[in-house]
C-alpha cells in the first residue's frame, strides 16, 4: 500500500466525525437524565383521592340511612287463593307446603329459627343442606336446591305458579 498517495484528510475526517459523535452523544445523554419534579402533581392527586373517598363515604352513609328507613311490608296471606290452587287448606308459614319438606324436616328448620316462608326463602341452599345434615344420615336423600325458591313463591302468594311448578317437578327436584 502506498501511504504517500493517501491524503491526510482521509485520516482526519473519520477521526473528526468520531469526536463530534462522541460529544453529541454525551450531550444528548446528559440532557435525558434531568429529573422532573412531580411532587406537586402527586399532592394534587392525593387531595382529589381524599375528596372522592369522603364523597363515597357520604353516599354509603346516605344509602345505609335510606335502607334503615325502609320498613319491609309483609305480604298478606290469602288462604282462599292457596286453597283454590292446591285444593286444600293451607296454614300461614307452613313449611310443609314446600315439596320435599315434611313434619320432621320442618322441625329441623324450626330448630334453626327458620319458621316462616320468608325466612326459608332468604336461606341459602348450603344452609338448608346444613339443616338436613343436622338430622343425620336418613335425610341424605333429600335435595333442598329448590326449597328457597318454593318458599319465596309461598311468601309472595304465587300459589298457581307454585302448584304448577310442583306438578312439573315431582319430588321437588330441579
Amino acid at each position: 500500500m502506498n501511504f504517500e498517495s493517501i491524503n491526510i484528510w482521509c485520516w482526519l475526517i473519520p477521526i473528526l466525525v468520531g469526536v463530534l459523535c462522541s460529544v453529541f452523544g454525551y450531550l444528548l445523554g446528559k440532557g435525558g437524565n434531568t429529573a422532573i419534579d412531580l411532587s406537586s402533581e402527586l399532592n394534587l392527586l392525593r387531595d382529589q383521592n381524599a375528596k372522592l373517598e369522603a364523597d363515597l363515604a357520604s353516599c354509603n352513609k346516605k344509602i345505609k340511612d335510606k335502607n334503615s328507613e325502609v320498613v319491609p311490608s309483609k305480604i298478606s296471606f290469602d288462604k282462599n287463593a292457596a286453597k283454590a290452587a292446591f285444593g286444600k287448606n293451607i296454614k300461614p308459614d307452613d313449611l310443609k307446603v314446600v315439596e320435599g319438606i315434611g313434619p320432621k324436616i320442618e322441625g329441623l328448620f324450626h330448630n334453626y329459627d327458620i319458621k316462616t316462608w320468608k325466612a326459608l326463602s332468604n336461606t341459602s341452599v348450603r344452609k338448608c343442606q346444613e339443616v338436613l345434615d343436622s338430622g343425620g344420615d336418613r335425610y341424605k336423600v333429600h335435595d333442598p336446591a329448590s326449597w328457597p325458591m318454593q318458599a319465596k313463591m309461598c311468601y309472595e302468594g304465587k300459589w298457581k305458579e307454585l302448584h304448577k311448578w310442583q306438578e312439573e317437578h315431582k319430588h321437588g327436584k330441579l
